[in-house]
């Protein structure tokens, strides 16, 4: 198939987008850690609950552990994985540090029965501090759901990451992540509620659930047939699509509508698949020119634009959906007929695909990487706290609350560079403000970066 040429060193940016997440861990770092100017934090979170909550990530620019979102850049990190691993060469092993990095903390998280954690650290004083995470002084809360106020879309989460990380790994590990996946879907599905009513306070509005739980529900469900091939999770999914609503085009940490169509579409026969039809509208909404309703707008750069804040997260969201799609349609030798006698082969989403990628990779207006470290124009400026401030090593003593506020004030660049993350991106008139004050366009988060690995992978196995 034909494919437009390689604009981008696609193995350089793979190695760096799986290093961005070591900058982001928190806990007691190993011996092998690559980002050394981060270094121990939240030693003893879980004490006030008498758990090990000790490790996982940060999933931006705070100090906060948001489980939601930390749950599914995990289980995306795990797709990325089994879809494209075998093309990612040395930086398979940092691939699989990284899932179990937080898988990991997941099993700590369901460790009490009957309870899942929801959040480590109190989001409300955190950011009311400017404060590296080895210095945090603000409260470590650890917030759960229970069987009396539940957290469906979390706990859901939680075992479809623990399902698919468990087909990455073997042996004993990958047996202890699918039957504690299975416990924890039947604990989501069994106590049904949002854990906006349970832990809404701190949930929101930082990771507010704003769709319902249904569609975590089906998404875990998902993931455990692929893991065991029991009837049982595919007629759980069959039965519950219908009450999804109409999101069939949303993909992300909040909504898994398309990413459920185009992952039951490879575990399903046939054409008649309402999962395969799904999957064939979600390409009809994107294709520039697909005659069909637009579920995206794109900048003058090219760019696709959702409505909200961090935009590149739909950017790499629906960039991994298409480039896994198009491989699927490949090997069922298959195209997407939109209308109009618009006809999609996989070459034209790859082409598609690689234009976001490149975008992104500094292929637009401003010739800027949204990638730190890659290229040689990138965000210097980003929103986050342990890349703002000096590290330890520069200045080991404490840095209180707002003590650290002159640092995010100043014009300087950013004291620690924070490899491979990608920041939110441009504004929808390809303009970009390099300011910590804009936290939409310079902040990174770990689900902008961990579907954008399997994309990354792809290219690299491409060229």
């Amino acid at each position: 198939m034909a494919y437009d040429p390689p604009s981008h060193n696609y193995t350089d940016a793979l190695s760096k987008s799986i290093l961005f997440f070591e900058g982001q861990r928190s806990g007691r770092l190993p011996h092998t850690q690559r980002v050394t100017w981060r270094k121990d934090s939240g030693l003893h979170d879980g004490n006030d609950v008498q758990m090990d909550l000790v490790g996982g990530y940060y999933d931006a620019g705070d100090n906060v552990k948001f489980n939601f979102p930390m749950a599914f850049t995990t289980t995306m990190l795990a797709w990325s994985v089994l879809e494209f691993g075998k093309s990612m060469g040395s930086e398979l092993p940092h691939a699989l540090e990284a899932i179990r990095w937080g898988t990991d903390y997941l099993l700590k998280s369901t460790d009490a029965s009957g309870s899942v954690v929801g959040i480590v650290g109190d989001p409300i004083g955190d950011h009311t501090c400017w404060e590296r995470p080895e210095d945090m002084d603000t409260p470590r809360t650890s917030y759960r759901v229970t069987r009396e106020k539940p957290g469906t879309e979390v706990s859901a989460e939680t075992a479809a990451a623990l399902a698919a990380s468990s087909l990455v790994f073997q042996g004993r590990y990958a047996a202890l992540l699918l039957y504690r996946a299975k416990e924890v879907f039947e604990f989501a599905d069994k106590y049904r509620g949002s854990y906006n009513d349970s832990i809404g306070e701190v949930a929101c509005p930082f990771y507010c659930d704003f769709n319902g739980y249904m569609d975590e529900l089906i998404w875990g469900a998902s993931w455990l047939y692929k893991a065991t091939k029991n009837p049982y999770y595919l007629n759980f999914v069959k039965q519950n699509m219908p009450n999804l609503g109409g999101f069939v085009t949303e993909f992300g940490w909040d909504a898994k509508h398309s990413g459920i169509n185009v992952l039951v579409s490879q575990l399903v026969n046939g054409d008649n698949s309402p999962f395969v039809s799904n999957s064939d509208k979600l390409v009809c909404s994107i294709l520039p020119e697909s005659p069909a309703p637009k579920s995206v707008t794109y900048s003058p750069g090219g760019l696709i634009f959702k409505p909200g804040g961090s935009n590149l997260q739909h950017a790499t969201s629906l960039s991994f959906l298409l480039t896994v799609y198009a491989n699927y349609m490949k090997a069922s030798n298959k195209v997407v007929n939109c209308g109009n006698s618009v006809v999609i082969t996989p070459s034209r989403l790859i082409n598609f695909t690689k234009g976001q990628v490149d975008y992104i990779l500094g292929s637009n207006p401003l010739g800027m990487s949204y990638m730190v470290g890659y290229g040689s124009k990138f965000p210097k400026r980003i929103h986050h706290r342990a890349s703002v401030l000096p590290s330890m090593d520069q200045h080991p003593g404490h840095i209180e609350c707002h003590a650290g506020t002159p640092y995010f004030e100043t014009q300087a660049p950013n004291q620690n560079l924070l490899i491979g993350a990608i920041v939110g991106g441009p504004a929808e008139d390809d303009s970009f403000e390099d300011s910590r004050y804009n936290v939409p366009q310079s902040e990174p988060t770990t689900y902008i970066n961990a579907p954008f690995v399997g994309v990354l992978t792809h290219f690299k196995s491409l060229f």
